[in-house]
Order: C-alpha cells, then structure tokens, then sequence
C-alpha cells in the first residue's frame, strides 16, 4: 500500500518555474515506478511524465521534454517534479501516481495508486 500526497503547485507567469513534490508512505515504494500526470478542465487527464525504481530511466510526454524534469530521492520517499519554461497550457491538476512494476509505464491504468493532485496555474 503505498499512500502519495503531492505539494509545490500554485499560480506562475508564463515562463516561469515550478518544482511539485510528492511525498510517499510505504516501506516498499523504491520498487515502484512513479508517475506525474495532469487533467485540465473539460479535458481527459494525461501522461506527463515517469520515472523508473532506480531513476535510470525516464519518459516524457512530447509536450513537455525539454522543460520538465522528474527525479526521486528513494531514501526519503520523495519524488519531484520540475517544470520549466511554464506556458498557460500547462494549468492543470498535477497527479503523482505509483505503479508496482519495474518498467515505464505512460498509461494510467498501469497506476495503482494516486495522489489527490495539486493546481498548477500559468498566467499568460
């Protein structure tokens, strides 16, 4: 059982930065890959980006390579997400989500658990 709360959203101009934490409960939750997806209003909630156990490998949507970065700090049961170059598509609740397998997964169906989401609003 793993439990994630998400933190660091909020409202930015365009262009600016934002880093998301979400912190995990858990003894086993080194052994999961970890996700960031986002679900804008009226819109169906989507792929952002993964990270796998070890942080060796990591995927991101076309939308946002380049300007987003995750990371995971295992020993404290912490993974982040950093978002750069912020532009007003990218206002959305931000979702952490765990998903008990060792390969990437962009599906969110392949995502046991999940956070409540934090805001992330871009001004323009």
């Amino acid at each position: 059982q793993v439990q994630l709360v998400e933190s660091g959203g909020g409202l930015v101009q365009a262009g600016g930065s934002l880093r998301l934490s979400c912190a995990a409960s858990g003894r086993t939750f080194s052994s999961y890959t970890m996700g960031w997806f986002r679900q804008a209003p009226g819109k169906e909630r989507e792929f952002v980006a993964a990270i796998s156990w070890s942080s060796f490998h990591t995927y991101y949507a076309d939308s946002v390579k380049g300007r987003f970065t995750s990371s995971r700090d295992n020993a404290k049961n912490m993974v982040y997400l950093q978002m750069n170059s912020l532009n007003p598509e990218d206002t959305a609740v931000y979702y952490c989500a765990a998903a008990q397998q060792q390969n990437i997964a962009t599906h969110m169906y392949a995502y046991s658990y999940w956070g409540q989401g934090t805001q992330v609003t871009v001004s323009s």
